[in-house]
């Protein structure tokens, strides 16, 4: 049984990965090489997670056969969320190459928690929302979000976020510009629950947190929808 190396890739493209293989001895000139030259005229490719597994041929194979709809022609490049791939290599038998300072266990985890931050999606109108929180000990959150196109919330500069808590923090908010607890440039979330993220610092359910000029949950709009 031969063993290797299978990898996920960001790119710059919002919701398009890049799903490789490579051999135990190549994989880091492989990264540097897609890092710093791009693929198939996409740049900026970010590794994601990466595992050495047995017949990675094979596994290669099977993965391309899964998501074969997603993928761009002639490439190896897929129109798919990298939490789901992260999820799916993170839950296969072997050793885990990258990221090293974490467990597969944690990393799958992660992924779970992006995929339904994410998932929390709905029609919302046009117009700003308002999130409000008492959180211990720091005190009261504030928050104002613009409704943009595509139910994409962006919270505003100047919202006022608590500190998060210890445990699995998403992305969104990890990479969230706040000093001294005051979000420092607007910041584009997918979801209700993403933003609240931003503001909180902690899981919240968006849909009933995040309100209306008049004080309504925005869960109003979901269930106008069904």
């Amino acid at each position: 049984m031969t063993r290797g190396i299978i990898y996920v890739m960001k790119t710059t493209v919002p919701g398009l990965i890049k799903i490789g293989k490579t051999g135990l001895d190549n994989y880091e000139t492989r990264m540097y090489y897609l890092e710093r030259n791009g693929y198939f005229n996409v740049t900026a490719l970010k590794r994601k997670f990466a595992i050495e597994v047995e017949d990675y041929d094979d596994k290669e194979k099977l993965i391309d056969e899964i998501f074969s709809k997603s993928r761009v022609y002639n490439s190896e490049l897929y129109a798919l969320d990298v939490d789901l791939v992260v999820q799916l290599l993170s839950s296969f038998e072997g050793t885990q190459v990258y990221p090293k300072e974490k467990s597969k266990d944690t990393i799958f985890d992660e992924a779970t928690q992006e995929r339904e931050i994410n998932a929390d999606k709905g029609l919302l109108p046009d117009g700003e929302y308002y999130y409000s929180r008492q959180v211990k000990p720091f005190g009261k959150t504030n928050g104002i979000a613009a409704k943009v196109e595509d139910g994409v919330f962006r919270v505003l500069k100047g919202s006022i976020c608590a500190p998060t808590l210890p445990g699995l923090v998403p992305e969104i908010r990890k990479n969230a510009p706040i000093v001294d607890n005051i979000l420092q440039e607007d910041v584009i979330c997918t979801s209700p629950s993403g933003a609240g993220w931003i503001v909180a610092g902690r899981p919240s359910s968006g849909w009933m947190e995040w309100k209306t000029k008049d004080g309504k949950p925005i869960d109003i709009f979901r269930k106008n929808n069904l």
